[in-house]
Parts: structure tokens; sequence; C-alpha cells
């Protein structure tokens, strides 16, 4: 997938220092047995500098916790959206991820001139982007993302554990671990569980 607007080979060469506003996009929960998948997106503010960005599944919690609320008061503007679980399972995983990223992109405040994504493939935007394998690493506004979304995700997966505390989401946060595997063969699917990814769908037969 890719910008409609432009061809491979103008992706290919875009430069790094095109005048104008830069958002960042990255998402969280592609992996999970359950729940959304979310992405964000995101435009630093060169005037209220963040120490500490980096990729969110390198950090701590509690640092994730402070680094999103800093990133949410110091940044120009950011935007998170989701893709359903319904959505996950009519569209696949691929497809609802560039879902909730077009989405997160399209509820900026303010218009990017470029956006930056994380991993190999791009939503469908009507402005110029480019994708960036490991870019929640080394580019700072992808970074900040990635931190929006581990965290709305995993705040969303300790409420649905006081909805469903059978299951143990809060721990795992949907991930496929033996604790919610051996839930899942216990207990079933709950209606949040994607029914396309196998595990849940083996206990469905």
């Amino acid at each position: 997938m890719r910008s409609s607007k432009y061809s491979k080979a103008e992706q290919a060469t875009l430069i790094w220092d095109i005048p104008g506003l830069i958002a960042g996009v990255d998402e969280a929960g592609r992996g999970p047995l359950a729940g959304p998948v979310v992405a964000a997106a995101v435009m630093l503010d060169d005037l209220k500098p963040i120490k500490g960005l980096a990729d969110s599944k390198t950090l701590t919690a509690l640092r994730r916790e402070k680094l999103f609320d800093e990133i949410r008061a110091k940044a120009l503007c950011c935007s998170i959206a989701e893709a359903s679980v319904e959505e996950i399972d009519q569209l696949n995983i691929l497809q609802a991820t560039l879902l909730a990223m077009r989405r997160a992109v399209e509820g900026l405040r303010l218009r990017p001139k470029m956006v930056l994504v994380d991993g190999n493939r791009l939503p469908v935007l009507d402005m110029l982007a480019q994708a960036i394998i490991k870019g929640d690493a080394t580019v700072p506004t992808i970074s900040a993302a990635s931190i929006l979304a581990k965290v709305h995700r995993d705040r969303w997966c300790v409420e649905l554990d006081q909805q469903y505390p059978q299951y143990g989401f809060a721990r795992h946060k949907g991930y496929g671990t033996a604790e919610h595997l051996a839930a899942l063969a216990a207990h079933g699917a709950c209606p949040q569980h994607r029914k396309t990814f196998r595990p849940v769908a083996e206990v469905l037969r």
C-alpha cells in the first residue's frame, strides 16, 4: 500500500529536510489474540524537546506512562485511533492496521506535509509518506507515536481485564502466553477475542 498520489520512485527519493510539518506514525497490537489494533500519529514541537524517546518496547511501563503524558502535553498535535476486533476479522490484521494508521493521521488537528510510518507498508494517504523499517527506534516522532499507541492499548487491556478477569488481560495484554492459552481452553473466547486468529479459531470449532 502507498500514498495514492505518489509513485514508489517518488517516495523512495524523499528528502528528510522537506519543509513543513512532519508526522510520525506507529501501531501497537498486531500480534495479540484479542482487542483492537491501535495506531498513533504525532507531530513533535522542536521548541519543546522530549528526552528519552525510544521504541516503546524497550521502555519500562512506568517510563512509557510518563512519556505518554509528556508527549500529549508538548507535541504540536497527536491523534490515537483504533481498528476494532470486528474490522480485524473482516479485513485481516494488516489491512486493519493500515486503516487505524490512516484514521490516526486523519485525526490530527494540523495537516502534515509528510508522514513517516514505522515498518515497510503505508496506509493510503493524500500526502507524501515514507515507510521506515525500525523507525520507532531511529525517528523521534515515530518513537513518540509508538509510545502513545502502546500505552493506549495497554490501558484498554487493563479495562478489559475488569470485565473478563478470568483471562488475565492486564498481565499478558492479549498476547498468546501460556496463561492466556490455558484460559482460552478453559473458558472459551470472549467477544473481544479475534476469531480469525488460530488459537481463538481452534476453541470456537
